[in-house]
């Protein structure tokens, strides 16, 4: 009787097929939640800061994602910070009621998963704009998107 030899590769293979139903779970979380922050937006007048046409980005990039294509989670990301400004002072600056808050204040906790990704979308604006993919070139595009968020963020205050 002869036994069976595992393959040398054999960890290998299922670590590779674990990481990539775990990536699309996440691409199917960030994709959803960011479909619904922006059907939670739209429905705004356009401001100071184009809302609306922030959150029609977000549709398209998440529609994207949701298709299969990575890349749009850069497009997913820089979309949801530019979307910051125009929420967080619905939802907590003002005198409007409950109810009219509470459309800012889910669309706020949905940009969560994408604000949680700027790691991956640096990674993909990185391949998207055709520069070398080093560690060092990722760090200094996720470092450029974090300080587009803070100053987005910090917009409105002034």
């Amino acid at each position: 009787m002869m036994a069976e030899v595992a393959s040398p590769l054999a960890p290998l293979v299922h670590r590779r097929s674990a990481s990539l139903q775990k990536r699309r779970r996440d691409d199917l979380w960030l994709g959803s939640t960011a479909l619904l922050a922006s059907m939670l937006v739209l429905p705004y007048a356009p401001g100071s800061w184009h809302g609306p046409e922030m959150a029609a980005s977000l549709a398209v990039g998440a529609t994207a994602l949701l298709a299969g294509q990575r890349w749009a989670i850069a497009i997913i990301v820089i979309a949801e910070l530019l979307l910051v400004p125009t929420q967080w002072p619905r939802a907590f600056l003002g005198d409007a009621s409950l109810a009219e808050r509470l459309p800012s204040l889910i669309s706020l906790l949905a940009i969560v998963p994408g604000a949680l990704a700027v790691r991956r979308a640096a990674a993909a604006l990185v391949l998207v704009t055709g520069q070398r993919r080093t560690r060092a070139m990722c760090r200094r595009f996720q470092a450029g998107l974090v300080l587009v968020g803070i100053v987005a963020a910090l917009l409105p205050l002034f």
